[in-house]
């Protein structure tokens, strides 16, 4: 069991570790500290997949992720692994492939701690977040907008996730 004092750790996973899941964690990260909460919450992501390992994300993330005063370029890929997922308080899978690579790979006791990202957070209408690297500019911009959605409201369920954690 945590610490109260330990920061709820949070995981993001796509595939590359480059597009969304890096994304949604600078997202995450921004709105948690604009809520007053960046103390309390830790945010990391990872790939399901070791292609883009140590690469930095991709320059059209880092470029919507800009236009949006969001800054992304610190970012490196990592891929995830089965002990990775024993550190977190919530994995959060961008796509239900990733949920069941995640699934597949996670020790039986961290296993009720993966979700597909939108659906644990009721976002309507939604159940993958879609994958922009195959597609133009306006793909990276419709994501990065429903990511902000999302962590808008995972920011709002934050609270809570800690509270029933610390119980």
């Amino acid at each position: 069991m945590p610490l109260l004092d330990e920061p709820y750790r949070i995981c993001f996973v796509c595939t590359g570790n480059i597009c969304r899941s890096p994304l949604a964690e600078v997202l995450a990260r921004h709105h948690a500290d604009n809520a007053g909460l960046g103390d309390r919450v830790a945010f990391e992501s990872f790939g399901t997949h070791d292609y883009h390992v140590g690469d930095g994300a991709d320059p059209r993330t880092v470029s919507t992720a800009h236009g949006f005063e969001i800054d992304a370029r610190s970012h490196r890929a990592r891929c995830i692994g089965a002990s990775d997922l024993e550190r977190f308080d919530l994995v959060l899978a961008m796509d239900g492939d990733h949920e069941r690579h995640l699934r597949r790979i996670a020790p039986t006791p961290t296993s009720d701690r993966v979700h597909l990202y939108l659906p644990f957070l009721r976002i309507d209408g939604a159940r993958d977040v879609p994958d922009p690297y195959y597609g133009d500019a306006d793909g990276f911009v419709a994501v990065h907008r429903l990511l902000d959605r999302a962590a808008r409201r995972l920011v709002e369920r934050l609270p809570d996730l800690i509270a029933k954690r610390n119980d």
